[in-house]
């Protein structure tokens, strides 16, 4: 049950909540408890005239019945107000939880995106919460009071008759034992079950995010046979499982009769002998069936929270992950909260611009421990310098780009950022001053207006509209019905590739940061598309300072710096007339566009450039 506590101090806030439960719920056991005793005293009353022959008390009768009325009345009315704040307490904690998971996620370093499915976080979050705050909401609505009202039954129990009472006490332990018993290999079959439910929605998540692709290559019936597949595996994992827990019941049922015909055995003989009244053995019978309930229940009570357990285990592996090291203080914050946070969205503002406004110096990096993508890379970026990145496919070009984003740490060298040391800034101040172009524009479901604002979400339309009209993008969002009012899709799935990409650069220019990063971006486009994007990219290089990965010649042609890089080190920097003539790889690349071998262009594509000129190679890129 620890997990499950730490659960409940990480929502520590809700303590009112927690106190408020107890309270009605012992109220609930008390008033319960009154009916045995009301009936004791109907039956006694009722025994004694018969066995004497006088009148019926018919006016202690009706009072009894009223009593009766109002003790199960006022029992229903609490337990209804404490299913109400039950309730309300785990809707409570589910926001706490869920949010506290997804600013977990938001802090964490992007090495952890690179080793998960997404569609796996989603499905753990689901899960795990799911589970905790369905046992925590019948424990509160229902088996709660029942403990309670337990507790008090074993005290009145004691006061008739000792040995019955060690009788209903011995029901928890050994039904508890019995329990233990089965739990650890049960809790095997579950982790196993979970492991596959995640794997097989995390492939679903993924699959309905990229429907058009599995579709194009026929691939639906070998999605849905790995998607049932995977399910299918839970099915036979839940044989034995299902199996194990049930044998292990029907022991515990057994032994629990067992203990039940004592005390029913005991009952009888006292009463028969003279040591308890007809009213007594039949309130007592009474309270013992109130113990039975709660014991019956331990099985799905026991069931639920191991479920939560487990649910909780997966909950805390992701809440005990290291944050990244210059994570948003909000963030952080906002993980180790008791309570939802009120949390102050911040515009932050761009650095201003110093020289060099970027500078690798002897900077090494590696994604893996010991396998260096990038090997002391040195060189300066000034204002509004153009810088071509090129060269072959895994040569460090995104790594580059992933450094200067913030989005993992140096492993050795200094990388500086108008004239601040990265590892001195907070990853606000960083991505602040950095503008984005990725080859995919990832956009948000919701309006175009909201997308290109994305970065500053107080700008007005008029702001708005004017980067759009420079992105040259205006005109065609004029032409859908509700212009920046168009619901455009998850990921922007109404609008064509080059529609998407010009939204994506009004969205860098409403950002106006001092350096712009264009990582291919518009290795995916036609032809025409390109012409169109490319002239809102000229527009929003002007006065930045920019680093681009290029996938043509002719988009670097008028750069003012290239930078070759050959398996994660520097080959060259220069100019493109200098490179032109140096023999290095910009000098070949040169070369390879101007050849029509079938072996020159694959040489050519293993750099990532398409061939000008050439529309079937730039389909197929």
């Amino acid at each position: 049950m620890q997990p499950l506590m730490r659960v409940l101090r990480s929502a520590s806030a809700l303590w009112p909540f927690y106190l408020a439960v107890v309270v009605i719920s012992s109220a609930v056991a008390g008033l319960g408890l009154v009916t045995p005793f009301i009936i004791r005293e109907a039956t006694d009353a009722i025994v004694a005239t018969l066995n004497d022959a006088t009148p019926p008390p018919t006016r202690t009768l009706v009072w009894l019945a009223v009593g009766l009325f109002c003790a199960e009345a006022g029992a229903s009315l609490m337990r209804n107000a404490a299913g109400y704040i039950g309730d309300v307490m785990v809707a409570r904690m589910r926001q706490i939880m869920s949010t506290r998971y997804f600013a977990k996620l938001l802090s964490l370093p992007q090495r952890y995106f690179d080793a998960q499915v997404t569609g796996t976080i989603i499905a753990r979050l689901d899960r795990s919460i799911a589970n905790v705050t369905q046992f925590v909401q019948s424990f509160a609505n229902n088996f709660l009071p029942m403990l309670l009202q337990v507790a008090a039954i074993l005290a009145i129990t004691a006061y008739y008759y000792w040995p019955l009472t060690l009788l209903l006490a011995a029901l928890f332990p050994l039904y508890t034992w019995l329990t233990a018993l089965t739990s650890s290999r049960w809790q095997g079959f579950e982790k196993d079950k979970n492991r596959e439910i995640d794997h097989a929605n995390g492939r679903f998540a993924e699959v309905v995010g990229q429907v058009k692709v599995t579709k194009s290559f026929v691939a639906e019936v070998r999605e849905l046979d790995a998607f049932a597949s995977r399910y299918g595996r839970t099915v036979e994992l839940t044989r034995p499982q299902s199996r194990w827990w049930h044998s292990m019941d029907t022991l515990r049922g057994v032994a629990m009769t067992l203990i039940f015909l004592g005390i029913y055995l005991i009952l009888f003989l006292r009463t028969l002998n003279g040591h308890l009244t007809i009213g007594e053995m039949v309130m007592l019978l009474q309270m013992v069936t109130m113990a039975r309930q709660p014991v019956h229940m331990m099985s799905w009570i026991v069931d639920a929270a191991q479920r939560a357990i487990a649910g909780s285990r997966d909950y805390f592996t992701v809440m005990d992950e290291p944050v990244e090291p210059t994570a948003n203080r909000q963030l952080v914050a906002a993980t180790e909260a008791s309570d939802a946070p009120a949390l102050t969205p911040v515009e932050h503002a761009a650095l201003p611009v110093r020289e060099p406004v970027i500078a690798f110096d002897d900077v090494t990096f590696a994604y893996t421990p010991g396998e260096p993508v990038l090997r002391d890379v040195s060189f300066t970026a000034r204002e509004g310098e153009k810088i071509a990145l090129v060269g072959e496919s895994g040569g460090g070009k995104s790594t580059v780009v992933n450094l200067l984003l913030g989005l993992y740490p140096l492993e050795s060298g200094r990388l500086t950022v108008c004239g601040r040391d990265v590892a001195e800034l907070g990853v606000e101040e960083l991505r602040a001053s950095t503008g984005v172009v990725f080859q995919e524009p990832a956009l948000f479901s919701g309006t175009v207006y909201e997308n290109i604002a994305y970065g500053r979400p107080g700008a007005t339309l008029e702001e708005v509209v004017e980067v759009a009209k420079r992105a040259n993008a205006h005109e065609f969002i004029l032409k859908f019905t509700e212009g920046y009012d168009t619901i455009i899709g998850e990921r922007g799935l109404r609008l064509s590739g080059g529609q998407r990409q010009r939204i994506a650069v009004a969205r860098a220019m409403l950002k106006d940061a001092p350096i712009l990063i264009l990582d291919e971006a518009t290795s995916a486009l036609d032809t025409k598309s390109e012409r169109a994007v490319q002239a809102g990219l000229d527009e929003l290089m002007r006065e930045r300072t920019t680093i681009m990965i290029a996938h043509r010649l002719s988009t670097i042609a008028d750069v003012d710096t290239i930078i070759t890089l050959r398996d994660g080190c520097i080959d060259e920097i220069g100019s493109p007339a200098e490179l032109a003539v140096s023999g290095g790889i910009y000098s070949e690349l040169l070369q390879l566009t101007a050849s029509s071998s079938a072996a020159d262009r694959k040489r050519l594509k293993a750099f990532g450039f398409h061939v000008e000129g050439a529309e079937d190679e730039d389909e197929e890129e």
